[in-house]
């Protein structure tokens, strides 16, 4: 086998593999959200309320959910915040109601938690857009949503009370928003993250490897059903069921534009002193913990501070509500010692 050939099947290999892992992604989340019998949406968590709102960079009406601290009706206080981003076909429902985020932003206290939703976008702003969408999901982030929260929230609206972070899709997007963003956040986590995927992206551009295609609905009637129940969860017109979130268009064109995305090669763009607080974690079963070590290893290279942790977990619910408590109190202190509440 020729090295082109070669490169064009482990790029290839790579994007399967993926594709599986997320698939189990997504039946673990289905299963957490659609018992099988007479399925109901669990009661909502205290201090969480879903927020719609009009975003120009995707030109559709949006949600997030948001936990407010208990004492956030009755004080004037600002609070910091922690913006957690979803995985590949999950939704902005996913953290805070299933996976324990509303718990520990409470057990916090006095913090803010957003949850967004961006689809399967892998919240970048996609090259090429077709059939009339507008699918620049970074922008749907950066210029849309932290605006509209510090507008509507009494937040610390600078980068010292601010924090992203995100699992699997969502750990890869908080790396890259923030690394592209620097001047946004003072730190960013991922947990299980897929960092490989813009590198995985421009390995397959330049092999000539066609991008690939998710799995719709319409393949499997148990995935139907599950998305059809998930889909009332979710209530953003026109894009609750899945075959809607997938954006239509190409992510990258260029090998040049993934990489534009890609946190291996972003990272050296911003100098040491502006770098957000770095927290890694993964599963010790996970195999997205190789590119975490990776990018660990990266750092070491560099002399560049940052937070690690593996423990055994595989790529599921069950690993990401042990996660969440961990690395949200690990970017709150961050926060407070930025603001100066600290010794």
């Amino acid at each position: 086998m020729n090295a082109r050939r070669f490169s064009l099947f482990r790029a290839t290999w790579q994007i399967a593999l993926s594709v599986c892992a997320l698939t189990v992604v997504l039946v673990g989340h289905i299963q957490a959200q659609a018992p099988s019998n007479n399925p109901t949406p669990p009661p909502l968590p205290d201090g969480l309320r879903t927020v719609s709102f009009f975003s120009p960079a995707v030109n559709r009406e949006m949600k997030f959910d948001i936990v407010l601290p208990a004492d956030y009706e009755i004080s004037n206080k600002r609070y910091p915040v922690i913006y957690l981003l979803h995985g590949f076909m999950q939704n902005y429902t996913v953290w805070g109601r299933n996976l324990a985020a509303a718990f520990y932003a409470r057990e916090v206290g006095d913090l803010i938690v957003v949850m967004p939703d961006a689809g399967n976008s892998w919240y970048i702003n996609w090259a090429q857009n077709n059939n009339g969408q507008l699918n620049n999901w970074e922008d749907h982030i950066i210029k849309d949503l932290i605006p509209y929260v510090d507008a509507a929230f009494r937040t610390e609206a600078s980068r010292a009370g601010r924090a992203i972070a995100g699992l699997s899709m969502g750990g890869y997007g908080a790396f890259t928003l923030a690394l592209r963003n620097p001047e946004l956040f003072v730190s960013m986590a991922s947990t299980s993250g897929a960092l490989g995927h813009a590198r995985n992206r421009a390995q397959a551009i330049e092999a000539g490897a066609p991008m690939p295609r998710p799995r719709s609905t319409s393949e499997s009637e148990e995935l139907a059903r599950a998305d059809a129940f998930i889909s009332t969860i979710i209530d953003i017109p026109g894009f609750s069921k899945q075959d809607d979130r997938h954006p239509d268009g190409i992510d990258f064109l260029t090998v040049a534009q993934a990489q534009a995305y890609d946190p291996f090669q972003i990272l050296f763009n911003v100098p040491k002193a502006s770098l957000p607080h770095i927290y890694i974690d993964s599963g010790m079963e996970d195999d997205l913990i190789n590119t975490a070590l990776e990018f660990m290893q990266i750092l070491l290279i560099n002399d560049v501070p940052f937070e690690f942790k593996q423990a055994h977990g595989r790529h599921n619910s069950e690993y990401w509500r042990r996660s969440v408590g961990h690395f949200m109190a690990s970017q709150y202190e961050v926060m407070q010692r930025a603001l100066g509440n600290r010794p």
